[in-house]
């Protein structure tokens, strides 16, 4: 075989593997969300007859270590038999989880929002029909220093009622890698920084878990439409996700 078409043939293998390289990578991120889950989900005030509302956040994120950037993928679904009316999702963010932008949602106003967040987004997603379900892409970033919680609830279109709430529910890793180029945060874990000198993390457990569903009447919008889902009360036949 000639130099020239030995060249070829192993730019051509070369060129193979780089590709096969590419769609491995790409699968690979493609899975990164792993199972949706409506994990820290619950019922908050009754829907009508024949409307099951509730939402899933994916199990598994990605924060990239530099630009601490991330992207999530909020679902709200009718898993009921008749249409849900018109509706609304929030996206709210807590603590080091700030969302920057919601596809297709307005920002909150900062007075609007509910107490102890830092960033939110309304999404109107009207009516909802039996069994179909609707996605938003996120953008958030992650102060990967900080405990870090979400809270999708979903409301009549005029917020006076809230259907079904997810959250505030962490996500984080107790194995931080500071050294990798992105560290992986899991769904209902709390954040741990990585190593010595890390900023001091708010105290975990039970307590923490009622301090913002606590403010109940809590503001949503500039409007000033009252927020009781923003309450930690449990009701009969409350959906555990």
């Amino acid at each position: 075989m000639s130099s020239r078409r030995t060249t070829v043939v192993t730019g051509s293998l070369v060129m193979a593997s780089f590709s096969a390289v590419l769609i491995l990578s790409g699968t690979a991120g493609a899975e990164d969300e792993g199972p949706a889950s409506s994990k820290g989900g619950k019922v908050v005030d009754a829907a009508p007859a024949g409307v099951k509302l509730t939402t899933t956040l994916p199990g598994k994120i990605s924060v990239d270590n530099g630009s601490e950037k991330t992207a999530i993928t909020a679902t709200v679904k009718n898993e009921g038999s008749k249409d849900s009316g018109k509706i609304r999702l929030l996206v709210v963010g807590f603590d080091g989880l700030v969302v920057k932008n919601v596809e297709g949602c307005s920002a909150i106003p900062e007075k609007g929002l509910p107490e102890g967040s830092n960033s939110g987004f309304a999404c109107p997603v009207d009516h909802l029909a039996a069994g179909a379900s609707k996605s938003y892409a996120v953008d958030a970033t992650f102060d990967l220093g900080k405990t870090g919680k979400i809270c999708l609830p979903v409301q009549t279109g005029d917020g006076k009622k809230t259907f079904w709430q997810q959250g505030p529910v962490p996500f984080g890793t107790s194995n931080p890698s500071p050294d990798a180029p992105a560290t992986p945060l899991l769904l209902g874990t709390d954040n741990e920084p990585a190593g010595p000198g890390g900023k001091e993390l708010p105290k975990t457990g039970p307590a923490r878990d009622l301090l913002p569903l606590g403010a109940t009447g809590a503001s949503l919008l500039a409007a000033g439409v009252a927020g009781m889902w923003w309450s930690q009360r449990r009701r009969p036949g409350a959906v555990e996700g």
